[in-house]
């Protein structure tokens, strides 16, 4: 019995001593410099059953085990292994220094010493550059001919949402939709849309093409009155780029990054030899690579090298960190597979990309991933030119969703479908007939888009119901527009509105017809439209992306009183072409009627002014746009642009016809201007806007002329002159630049606490040159009109002392939404009421 119950006491105990926790934490450092060292590997000595963990990016680590193990293990490629004690069954702390070890290094061919890190004699910086002579050699550039098909899968989710948040009562008819989220444990995923797409993809270097057949395409399609589908496709594009490791910048979250491997990588990134893999052939070196700085837009992860003379890489794995000076995202990962072809050259084979977006840390989420796989890669196979000739995107297919069988499906894709995925077609069409969803959507597309769905119609927008002015005092409007269900292909919108004031109506009217069997929003556009509108305006204002009487808008510093009532009529053409060039031919006939304290005069034989009870002119327009490669959000009102690094391209011509319906002038009007988009690596990236215009003719009045665009709200508005005040100044002639350079927290990331707000700089400056001839002046010229007055000083003038100019330093990124800038005026400032500065406030809602 003694014998017994010894045993069963040695079993007790050892059951205790191997269920005891252990938790070690520290830092690791180089013995001779003291300077830590990041990835190196930590494990429990004699355990294979234990993860072993990796030091952080300053050299700390934590591990927790259980047993009644007692030795680490530390090691790291050019360091001895080293292997201390520990005190099982306890929670401490050990600091490790490492001693270094050239003889490692030698076993991945590049020798060298590394006591302190830099550049100099680094093995893995001379690794590293290694790869970068070469990858012109190892990218899909450096073929003369390439061809291969492409599988693309993007998926989005709901993530991150508990057990508690699905059971609400609201989900009780949605519960099918729901998915185990396999990556976090008792979270749920809540699929909601998903797109496949198989291309032909032919490669051309000299004259270089990328030439994409579409041969299949399928995407979940939901309701048009609540969201666009042409939108979802734009923008998860634009999120989900590909990531071409190859390239100095990838374009990432609308941002540019520097590649790990671009030319001036070794300037912002430091690499460490992690391992090597002597088991794949050819050998692989592991390069672990971090930013210099936590919060610059760089990338961290690990490349895995090969060692056969091409220094290629063969997988990559992207990361971003945790400070990281971005908007919404709580995750990120990117996984890169590269295979060889005949030649030895390697091309990308598989391509995955996961990025989680949040309002909060631990909350619900939203979850894309991307996925592209390739497969029958051909390289030297040259065809006629009639395989890269058109545009660079051909859909084969007749109709989406419908070109293949499900069978078919099964069969091109590279990789079957999870099971989370499966269904997905199914259960979002299942969704969209449940009317607690569909009420749902309505209450989001009203607080969205402005706009209140009822049936064939819709009412809005909701932001203009309401707004005041000095002419109009309180202003209230009603309106609305058809929608697809009325018809898809003509489109009508119309709004009446009163003036409490001036106790008179405002109406508009307009119907579109699409030309092409598509809704007049989707691109490319193909449409005829007439409308007519009776409203007021303030003269030389023109908004983009809002209403003119949006109540926002109503608000407005300095003298305010001069308006104008307006009747415009038009007719207008209006194609776009798949290559994103457009032209627009518009018929128009205006009477404007001074209304305030604006005035229209002219001065008679006796040098008297005398009032002109209107103005009539009519005008032909021919406009036309180039913006290559163009990608945008498709709204309710207007198309928010995505920009990229390509131009946008605008040319105008509009001319006057005098007699022609009631028309009193004749001039000619050319104008042109050119939007580009300058990516600066590091240093974040500039928005450069250059236009002009000339007009000719003589005896033109001011209100026909160019009223340069002035800004007198609180907000800061980006293509006007936001401290010049409305008619200050009238030009036939001129030049404009307006630089708009975000830094992207570039400074404010490396000043301790202020990098916790996330931050970022802004900077702006605009100038404008113009000049106006003798005969349309009224200086020299008696039979135009006069320029206005008030309390007999000049409030209007000319450029012929030299360019208005202003410029802004602002901070961005405030609360994540806003930009608030300080401006300067610099010259013109003995102008009646001409602010020296200002402070403007902006909404910006960006990554």
């Amino acid at each position: 019995m003694s014998h017994l119950y010894r045993l069963i006491l040695f079993l007790v105990f050892a059951q205790s001593v191997y269920a005891q926790t252990t938790t070690v934490t520290g830092k690791v450092t180089d013995a001779l410099t003291k300077e830590t060292l990041p990835f190196v590997t930590v494990k429990v000595a004699g355990s294979p059953n234990h993860k072993a963990v990796p030091t952080d990016d300053d050299g700390n680590y934590s591990i927790t085990f259980q047993g009644n193990f007692t030795k680490l293990l530390f090691t790291y490629v050019g360091y001895k292994n080293q292997e201390v004690t520990i005190e099982a069954g306890k929670t401490q702390k050990l600091d490790v220094k490492l001693d270094f070890d050239s003889a490692i290094l030698g076993e991945v061919v590049i020798k060298g010493k590394n006591k302190h890190y830099r550049n100099r004699n680094n093995p893995a910086v001379e690794l590293i550059r290694n790869v970068i002579d070469h990858k012109n050699k190892n990218r899909l550039e450096g073929q003369e001919f390439a061809e291969y098909e492409e599988y693309e899968k993007v998926s989005l989710s709901l993530s991150n949402l508990s057990e508690s948040f699905k059971e609400r009562k609201i989900f009780k008819d949605y519960q099918f939709l729901f998915e185990k989220n396999e990556r976090k444990k008792d979270t749920y995923l809540l699929p909601a849309y998903m797109k496949e797409r198989v291309s032909q993809v032919y490669y051309r270097k000299s004259p270089k093409k990328l030439k994409r057949n579409v041969l299949a395409e399928k995407h979940v399609e939901y309701d048009k009155k609540f969201i666009s589908d042409q939108s979802i496709n734009e923008y998860t594009s634009r999120l989900y780029e590909n990531i071409d490791i190859y390239d100095n910048n990838i374009s990432f979250l609308t941002n540019m990054f520097l590649s790990p491997i671009a030319n001036s990588a070794p300037t912002f990134y430091k690499y460490f030899i992690t391992d090597t893999v002597k088991t794949h052939t050819p050998w692989l070196v592991e390069l672990s690579f971090i930013p210099r700085s936590k919060t610059d837009l760089l990338f961290r992860g690990t490349l895995y090298v090969t060692l056969d003379g091409n220094y290629a890489i063969e997988k990559a794995k992207l990361g971003l960190d945790k400070e990281i000076n971005l908007n919404f995202m709580r995750d990120m990962e990117a996984n890169l597979s590269f295979k060889p072809d005949e030649n030895g050259r390697y091309y990308l084979e598989n391509s995955d990309l996961s990025i989680e977006f949040s309002l909060t840390e631990n909350g619900g989420g939203f979850m894309g991933k991307r996925m592209v796989n390739y497969k029958d890669y051909k390289t030297g196979v040259q065809h006629n030119d009639s395989y890269y000739s058109g545009p660079e995107e051909v859909l084969t297919y007749l109709k989406p969703n419908q070109t293949l069988k499900t069978t078919d499906w099964q069969e091109l894709r590279h990789r079957p479908l999870a099971a989370s995925e499966a269904n997905i077609y199914r259960n979002v069409d299942t969704l969209q007939t449940i009317r607690s969803f569909r009420r749902y959507m309505d209450i989001g597309t009203m607080l969205i888009a402005g706009y209140k769905v009822a049936g064939p119609v819709e009412i809005g927008p909701l932001n203009t119901f309401y707004s005041f002015n000095p002419v109009e005092g309180f202003r209230l409007r009603f309106g609305g527009r058809t929608t697809p269900d009325f018809s898809t292909r003509f489109y009508s919108e119309t709004y009446a509105a009163y003036g409490f004031k001036d106790q008179r109506w405002k109406y508009y009217l307009s119907g579109t017809y699409a030309l092409n069997n598509k809704s007049v929003y989707n691109f490319p556009q193909h449409y005829i439209k007439g409308s007519f509108q009776r409203d007021t305006k303030i003269p030389g204002e023109s908004l983009q992306f809002v209403q003119e009487d949006n109540v926002l808008l109503s608000f407005k510093r300095g003298d305010n009183f001069r308006w104008l009532y307006n009747d415009t009529y038009s007719f207008e053409y209006m194609h776009e072409l798949q290559n994103h060039f457009s032209y627009n031919i518009k018929l128009s006939k205006w009477q404007q009627i001074p209304a305030g304290v604006l005035k229209y005069q002219s001065l008679n034989q006796y040098n008297e002014p005398e009032n002109h009870e209107d103005l009539n002119t009519t005008e032909i327009t021919l406009a036309l746009r180039y913006a290559p490669k163009e990608q945008f959000m498709q709204g309710k009102l207007y198309r928010s642009p995505l920009y990229n690094k390509y131009p946008v391209f605008n040319l105008t011509y509009t001319a006057g016809m005098k007699g022609f319906l009631d028309g009193e002038f004749n001039y000619h009007n050319v104008s042109a201007g050119v939007f580009k988009r300058f990516y600066l690596s590091q240093l974040g990236y500039a928005d450069v806007n250059a236009e002009g215009s000339y007009i000719f003719g003589k005896g033109i009045p001011f209100p026909l002329l160019s009223i340069h665009r002035a800004n007198q709200t609180y907000a800061y508005q980006l293509n006007a002159y936001n401290l010049m005040n409305f008619l200050e100044f009238v030009s036939d002639r001129y030049a404009a630049v307006n630089v708009q350079y975000y830094m992207n927290g570039f400074l404010f990331n490396k000043v301790p606490l202020l990098n916790k707000l996330k931050w970022r700089e802004v900077f702006s400056f605009k100038g404008l040159w113009g000049d106006l001839s003798d005969g349309n002046n009224p200086a020299y010229n008696k039979n135009v009109m006069i320029f206005q007055e008030q309390n007999g000083v000049p409030i209007t003038y000319t450029l012929k002392n030299g360019p208005y100019m202003e410029g802004s330093v602002g901070i961005a990124n405030i609360f994540k939404l806003f930009r608030v800038d300080l401006i300067r005026r610099f010259n013109y400032l003995d102008h009646p009421d001409a602010p020296k500065w200002g402070v403007r406030a902006r909404f910006k809602l960006d990554f």
